[in-house]
């Protein structure tokens, strides 16, 4: 009988910088590629996924992310896990829709049936829907990429106010084109392209999938998707437990263990429980160069994993995530979190730890701030996911 591998903290930690592209040694310039080793960038903050992808280049710059994503098209907007947006490659991202997304389609059709009931902004909410699809797929198809104000003039019936808990002190009125457009893009049926604004704006126009990328998003075998999705989360962020991965997808239990058992995942010890790696992924891995880095909030390395406590103390964590488990930004010293960072207003990057790390990981630690300063330039950005310990940052 082959014994089980033991894998601790440490290695762990080392796989951190290699195979997350945080040590120097590591850093490359194909964004699309830095996308493909973390499985995907997170992008519900449209900051972070610029400056995640900047964190792990040789010469940061905010121009390639841009570049992949409307030019080259090597790179596409998507919801999957855990019904957030992500940027994926147009390969992982069919992985993606036909192993996670289609799990959510059903929720987001109720939703907005409900919400057209409620509304009382038709009798047949069926059939509006059907119809509203159809034309505003005929608008894009005519158009080309558009905005949701164009598309409300192209198709009225995306005008039609929906009404947002109706009788509460929260209550709002939307216009119907926000959960079209969203329902449309889980479907597959079309992609977030271009923003509206600038690179910090999160409000985008849209584009059929087919014709913004070869091939579409849909289409993929589900059971076969989700084997190889898991496989690809573990070269990335394994060894780990299979509750990592069933909390980073939202699967169930029974389709977690499924994905693990068709991607051939191999059973190790991490000395407190068991966990899995990839197949054919069993040695060791060296321990790279000394690294600091300063990741952006919901960065894929600080929400990889559902356990924490291996690379993140309880003290920090508190200091770093909020009530609904989103991290902030982080400062990273190999392969452990010790502190945060924001951008003040003027352009300065603060840094705060909430360890000591000693003189020369904090002199290196200046010098990511420094370089964070050169890639944002003169843009400014308020982060959507704070972590708490950025107030006093602000104070300071």
């Amino acid at each position: 009988m082959t014994a089980v591998r033991t894998i601790d903290v440490a290695e762990r930690r080392a796989r951190i910088g290699v195979r997350h592209r945080l040590a120097p040694s590591r850093h490359i310039d194909d964004v699309a590629r830095i996308a493909d080793d973390l499985v995907a960038l997170h992008s519900t903050d449209p900051v972070s996924v610029y400056l995640s992808a900047a964190a792990r280049m040789i010469h940061p710059s905010l121009d390639p992310l841009a570049t992949a994503l409307y030019e080259d098209r090597t790179l596409v907007r998507h919801h999957a896990m855990r019904r957030t947006l992500w940027v994926f490659t147009p390969e992982v991202a069919r992985l993606a829709h036909a192993s996670v997304t289609t799990r959510l389609l059903p929720a987001q059709r109720r939703v907005l049936l409900n919400l057209l009931r409620d509304s009382a902004a038709n009798d047949d909410p069926e059939g509006w829907l059907a119809a509203a699809k159809i034309d505003t797929l005929a608008a894009l198809r005519r158009l080309g990429p558009a905005g949701a104000r164009r598309l409300g003039a192209e198709v009225p019936s995306l005008t039609t106010k929906l009404q947002l808990s109706p009788g509460k002190s929260y209550a709002a009125t939307v216009a119907a084109h926000t959960r079209v457009l969203l329902l449309l893009g889980f479907e597959g049926a079309i992609v977030r392209t271009r923003p509206t604004g600038t690179w910090i704006n999160g409000e985008y126009t849209w584009a059929v999938a087919d014709d913004w990328i070869e091939g579409g998003l849909t289409g993929a075998e589900p059971v076969a998707s989700a084997a190889a999705l898991a496989a690809r989360w573990l070269t990335a962020f394994g060894p780990a437990p299979a509750a990592d991965l069933q909390w980073w997808t939202g699967w169930n239990g029974r389709v977690t263990a499924a994905a693990l058992a068709g991607a051939g995942a191999v059973e190790v010890d991490l000395g407190d429980g068991r966990a899995w790696v990839a197949a054919d992924d069993l040695e060791r891995v060296p321990e790279p160069e000394p690294w600091v880095a300063l990741l952006p909030s919901l960065d894929p390395t600080t929400m990889g994993w559902k356990q924490r406590q291996w690379f993140i103390s309880p003290e920090v964590t508190a200091a770093i995530f909020d009530r609904n488990g989103n991290g902030g930004a982080t400062i990273w010293v190999d392969g452990e979190v010790v502190g945060s960072w924001m951008q003040r207003p003027n352009g300065e990057i603060a840094t705060g730890l909430a360890t000591d790390v000693g003189a020369e990981r904090t002199a290196a630690i200046d010098i990511a701030a420094e370089r964070m300063r050169g890639v944002l330039g003169d843009a400014r950005f308020t982060p959507r996911f704070p972590a708490p310990m950025q107030a006093d940052l602000r104070r300071v």
